[in-house]
């Protein structure tokens, strides 16, 4: 009652949010959409909790495009950084999507200001922290197509990244048929001088011990 008392103070039409299914918190979101005289439409809706017409309240207030987020299925987190994307300017539509979590979201945001090629990263088959390594390479220009696959784990792209960084030649070390403790022996041959050369396309331990034991 006491946002409806505070709507009838301010002048506002509360009939727009004294309905039994809003709560106090809902309702304070609308009213203070319609003081600031702003679109509540958008939000006005049951199947909106009170942090995400927040949200869209806040998008209106910023005279941003919210249809790319005024929707329920996205959380308050995932509403968050597409308001905070179109307020930078970036083109939300790469992940503007309810399959990304708001954290991938956040990594695509902050690539797309950077001017990064997201293509390589704004996939929701890719973890938080393989994201980051792929982030990392392309800042450092560096040819993330050895890495930015699906079968190297976060700590594989890693070692790959900073061979690359350092001007190795990855050929034989950017194999998914490597796994993460063989790749890190291989690694700190080429820090210690080795080139290594593949001798197959199946880059097998046999080489790996021949190239340890030496």
């Amino acid at each position: 009652m006491n946002e409806i008392r505070l709507g009838l103070y301010n002048n506002v039409d509360v009939s727009v949010y004294a309905k039994v299914y809003f709560d106090n918190k809902q309702m304070e979101q609308i009213r203070m959409g319609l003081q600031d005289k702003l679109d509540v439409s958008w939000y006005a809706k049951k199947e909106f909790k009170d942090k995400q017409m927040e949200q869209i309240r806040l998008g209106l207030k910023n005279n941003l495009d919210v249809s790319w987020y005024a929707k329920p299925e996205f959380t308050v987190g995932q509403m968050y950084e597409i308001c905070f994307g179109l307020g930078w300017g970036v083109d939300v539509s790469i992940y503007a999507k309810t399959s990304f979590t708001c954290n991938q979201m956040s990594l695509i945001k902050v690539g797309l200001k950077k001017n990064l090629d997201t293509s390589w990263f704004a996939k929701e088959c890719f973890n938080i922290k393989q994201m980051r390594e792929i982030i990392e390479g392309l800042e450092a220009n560096v040819d993330v197509s050895f890495y930015a696959k699906t079968d190297f784990s976060e700590h594989q792209m890693r070692l790959i990244k900073q061979a690359l960084i350092k001007g190795y030649n990855v050929s034989a070390l950017a194999n998914s048929n490597i796994d993460y403790k063989k790749m890190k022996a291989l690694y700190n041959c080429l820090e210690v001088g080795y080139e290594i050369i593949p001798h197959s396309e199946d880059l097998s331990l046999i080489v790996l011990r021949e190239i340890v034991n030496e």
